[in-house]
């Protein structure tokens, strides 16, 4: 497995996580303060910086990694040790999925973060979806010692999670292109997203 690792990290993390910050770099106002929430090593809030040196960025993470990127604290996956709205928005970069229950992991972001998340998850839609996504969470996570609940929805599903915690979807984009040629014909199709969401205006 470490030579898969190595090619993993050398020829699909750093572009993955470059195009990535590069989306999200579009999505998010100026001058905000974000929690990036399960944020790992913090490469990618680290990447993130780099285009927008006018956000500030800390981590919260089950397994805070040493040396990482950014300020982290630790947190048990379901409540985040902040008052509401500490901050300007949220990041769930590829996290919800390795949680037991998205639904419940959002709604703490959206109260913590001002009512405003950006998402990048996975979409169980195509041909052999599922495994696809199995097999690229043990590549890319196992060795880190997440979770992996493989719990992927579909585009339907989501919307029912977005509903049930207030979000409204601002932006999206499915992320076809995330991965080198040939393997993006495998695992970029339409199984990556991002968007930009907001909770609902309170009623009059």
């Amino acid at each position: 497995m470490k030579w898969i690792d190595a090619l993993h990290e050398k020829g699909v993390h750093q572009r993955r996580t470059l195009i990535l910050a590069e989306a999200a770099s579009d999505m998010l106002r100026p001058n905000l303060r974000v929690l990036d929430i399960g944020c790992g090593d913090g490469l990618f809030a680290a990447t993130l910086l780099q285009r927008r040196p006018d956000l500030k960025i800390e981590g919260a993470e089950v397994l805070p990694r040493p040396g990482c990127r950014i300020p982290v604290v630790a947190f048990d996956g379901l409540t985040l040790p902040f008052p509401a709205d500490s901050f300007d928005a949220c990041l769930l970069i590829d996290v919800l999925h390795h949680t037991p229950s998205p639904a419940a992991l959002l709604a703490e972001a959206a109260r913590v973060g001002s009512g405003r998340v950006l998402l990048k998850d996975h979409l169980r839609e195509g041909f052999a979806a599922g495994q696809c996504l199995r097999f690229m969470d043990v590549v890319g996570n196992r060795r880190h010692g997440v979770a992996l609940p493989f719990n992927y929805l579909s585009s339907g599903e989501w919307e029912i999670v977005f509903a049930g915690c207030s979000l409204d979807t601002v932006r999206s984009t499915t992320l076809a292109h995330l991965y080198p040629f040939p393997a993006n014909i495998v695992f970029g199709r339409r199984l990556n997203f991002m968007a930009l969401l907001q909770a609902h205006p309170p009623a009059a």
